[in-house]
């Protein structure tokens, strides 16, 4: 099995300078790994995504949008204040149930629209992690207090505690400077 992926990203002109691109990268989510904790949305479930339903999804997270909320605990898609650029699935180890890994992400903040993001989250380094939107999403055993997913298309990312989201090891990490 392959497991060094070709990084999918996006055609980005270089703009040296540009007041409202400030380059960002994090870890969205874990794969093959089962959350932590229950993702919103999977009705109390923690979900594990597998690596051929991610490495299948990952063009769809190109060009989505990150969001936050104020209190940087939840979701909120009315509040964009970045793009996602680029992603790859790395891979971090590899055991009896088979290859895992983590996707990786960057893109760009909205700095010069949001200063006042960029500012609070400047001051959260090293506490901020990342959570994935989907939709299209086909589960293995709904029974199962881990939800197997199997398909499903990305539809966005937020950007919030590392202690409210579904994976604790996430991150999120954005330039020292414009």
């Amino acid at each position: 099995m392959n497991l060094e992926m070709e990084a999918m990203a996006l055609g980005m002109p270089k703009v040296e300078g540009h007041p409202n691109r400030l380059p960002f990268q994090g870890v969205l989510t874990l794969v093959g790994v089962a959350s932590q904790r229950a993702p919103s949305g999977a009705e109390k479930h923690r979900v594990m995504l597998t690596r051929r339903a991610t490495e299948m999804a990952l063009p769809s997270l190109l060009g989505m949008a990150l969001d936050y909320t104020p209190a940087l605990d939840a979701h909120d898609r009315r509040r964009k204040i970045g793009v996602i650029t680029e992603a790859d699935i790395v891979p971090i180890r590899a055991d009896r149930a088979g290859p895992t890994g983590q996707v990786a992400v960057s893109g760009f903040l909205y700095e010069h629209d949001f200063p006042d993001v960029v500012e609070e989250l400047r001051a959260g380094h090293g506490d901020l992690g990342m959570s994935y939107e989907i939709t299209g999403v086909n589960v293995v055993g709904k029974t199962s207090p881990i939800w197997t997913v199997t398909s499903f298309t990305f539809t966005g990312a937020a950007v919030l505690r590392r202690e409210k989201a579904a994976y604790p090891e996430t991150r999120f990490e954005i330039a020292i400077s414009s």
